[in-house]
């Protein structure tokens, strides 16, 4: 038979707790808030004295259907709901061993009642044990539990397809995109997925809920760069920093003036006057030159942030996540490390990295090592001599706003953030532009999606690579000529006396491609002419037989006789309109 019971637990004592005795045990006495609690004393395996205190509802002790010994939390407060709870796991463990129930819909029955937020703690730590980037995680967790309260789920016997499919419904009509739509649902598809692993659920109710077309209703559609753009970035991003602080005073206009406000504002830099603002920038810091000097590195920084991201398809994280010990920049083929906890697909790649790329990286880890602290842990770079540099340095300081520093500079640089298309330009584009590089090189498909790193030829060629900068037409004009306007007079030809038949026939592709000696090579191709092995034959015995005029023997040698040669001849001529 079962019981039910409390269950005790200790904690330590409070410090404000008095110590009495009474009847003959131990007791101890203190204020939670306006309350007066009262608690027995324990001693505890420390020595240290503890309270005892009870859980405030009961727990049911039974065993299942397969005689296991099982604690179940009732949830119930009162004695005697708890013993009807009690009642019905018992009836449930004697329909398990009558074989009415299987043992793994009993386990799941379980599982229905226990909170939802617990099964959510528990399918945390499958993710972090499984090696989810911490983003990934927590953006998963916001969204289970906004659905949790939306949806009115609180256990998993509240899971439901259809109260998901309406949720959806109504963010549609709010004005939520198709891909944010059908993430909420691939959370749940894979959460489902996980209690049916998990012998919690027997069917996973969000498996057949419907995906959005995301096709129909893109929000962000990025754009690949030009080369033009691209160095115009650059350019704006190197010199940016330090032009800022040699931009002109301008007078506000009186409609901006308010009280006890400044009547003059820097004026807003423009891609011309960029070289102009850097040399006021120095005459102002003539007697700062540190301040140059970190202005100036924060532009080369940011240029080799720009550049790198842009030859080698990297993401902002992944960049981010690179430190010098990483690199490897010895041997014709430079490359760095990407580990896996760092990349998108939790693999780990080789980045090739070009050799002017891996130059100028030589360059920026020479100045780290110029400007590092010595106390901290070395390792030596056999890319740069005789110089060590902390291993777990970053490469580069890849800020968190990358994304607003990047607006500034195409803004500065005269790009569009929005193309005619609604299409966007970030930081990611950057990966955009890379793809899109590759194939304007003629770099083969499989080659670009392994330079890529994707995991389907699809999305190199169609997602990432922008087909408004592939040249189509220079394309088409590589693609041979067929004219049908440029055949010469024939009253003109034959005027000429020429009896080219090259010249009589020049549209005959034959001819181009696999030209041959007299009219044996064209016709051969028609019924009933010899061609082939019989042909040749035919020609060597004809010239065996004249060898002083080996042609005019081999010109008939596939015909009945002479005449029957001539009438082909001039018929042919005649089909082709040169006779």
């Amino acid at each position: 038979m079962g019981t039910v019971f409390r269950k005790q637990t200790t904690r330590l004592l409070p410090t404000d707790a008095e110590l009495f005795t009474k009847a003959g045990q131990r007791f101890a006495r203190w204020k939670a808030g306006n309350k007066t609690r009262t608690a027995k004393l324990t001693t505890g395996r420390d020595g240290s004295t503890r309270i005892v205190t009870e859980s405030k509802t009961y727990f049911a002790k039974y065993r299942d259907g397969q005689g296991y010994e099982q604690t179940i939390p009732t949830g119930c407060r009162d004695e005697s709901a708890a013993r009807s709870v009690l009642g019905e796991l018992e009836r449930r463990a004697e329909l398990v061993k009558s074989n009415v129930f299987t043992a793994e819909e009993d386990a799941v029955a379980d599982q229905q009642t226990i909170a939802l937020e617990r099964h959510f703690d528990a399918y945390k730590t499958h993710q972090v044990a499984k090696g989810l980037a911490p983003v990934r995680i927590t953006n998963t967790a916001s969204r289970l539990l906004r659905m949790t309260n939306e949806c009115g789920f609180h256990r998993l016997s509240d899971l439901s397809g259809t109260a998901l499919e309406r949720w959806l419904g109504e963010q549609t009509a709010k004005g939520m995109s198709p891909g944010n739509r059908n993430e909420y649902r691939q959370d749940w598809v894979t959460f489902g997925n996980w209690c049916l692993r998990t012998r919690r659920l027997l069917v996973n109710p969000f498996v057949h809920v419907p995906k959005a077309n995301a096709k129909l209703d893109p929000r962000r559609q990025r754009r690949a760069l030009t080369e033009a753009e691209l160095i115009r970035l650059l350019t704006v991003t190197r010199l940016r920093p330090l032009a800022e602080f040699g931009r002109v005073s301008k007078r506000k206009d009186a409609s901006e003036v308010t009280s006890g406000r400044k009547t003059w504002r820097a004026a807003e830099l423009t891609f011309d006057e960029l070289d102009a603002a850097c040399e006021r920038a120095r005459q102002r810091l003539v007697k700062n030159p540190e301040l140059v000097q970190r202005l100036e590195t924060l532009g080369w920084e940011r240029v080799l942030v720009y550049k790198t991201l842009a030859l080698t398809g990297l993401r902002r994280g992944e960049l981010a996540s690179l430190t010098v010990g990483q690199l490897q920049l010895d041997g014709p083929h430079p490359f760095a490390v990407l580990n896996a906890a760092d990349e998108k697909n939790r693999q780990g790649s080789s980045i090739a990295l070009r050799a002017d790329v891996a130059g100028e990286l030589r360059e920026w880890v020479e100045h780290k090592r110029k400007t590092a602290s010595s106390n901290q842990p070395t390792i030596k770079l056999s890319s740069v001599k005789t110089t060590d540099l902390p291993s777990d340095s970053p490469l580069f300081n890849v800020p968190k706003g990358l994304v607003r520093i990047l607006d500034r500079d195409c803004k500065l640089a005269g790009i569009a953030k929005k193309d005619d298309r609604g299409r966007t330009v970030d930081v990611h584009a950057l990966r955009y532009s890379f793809a899109t590089m590759l194939s304007q090189a003629g770099v083969a498909p499989r080659t670009a999606q392994a330079a890529m790193r994707h995991s389907t030829i699809d999305l190199t060629m169609n997602t990432y690579t922008d087909p408004r900068l592939l040249d189509i037409h220079g394309a088409l004009n590589s693609l041979p000529t067929f004219s049908l306007d440029n055949r010469p007079d024939a009253n003109k030809q034959r005027a000429t006396g020429t009896d080219d038949l090259s010249a009589r026939l020049p549209n005959l592709v034959a001819l181009t491609v696999a030209p041959a000696t007299g009219f044996r090579g064209l016709l051969g191709s028609f019924p009933g002419i010899a061609s082939g092995n019989d042909d040749e034959r035919m020609t060597r015995k004809a010239s065996d037989a004249n060898p002083k005029n080996p042609s005019k023997k081999a010109l008939f040698a596939g015909f009945a006789n002479k005449a029957s040669a001539v009438g082909t001849t001039r018929r042919l001529l005649n089909f082709f309109g040169t006779a």
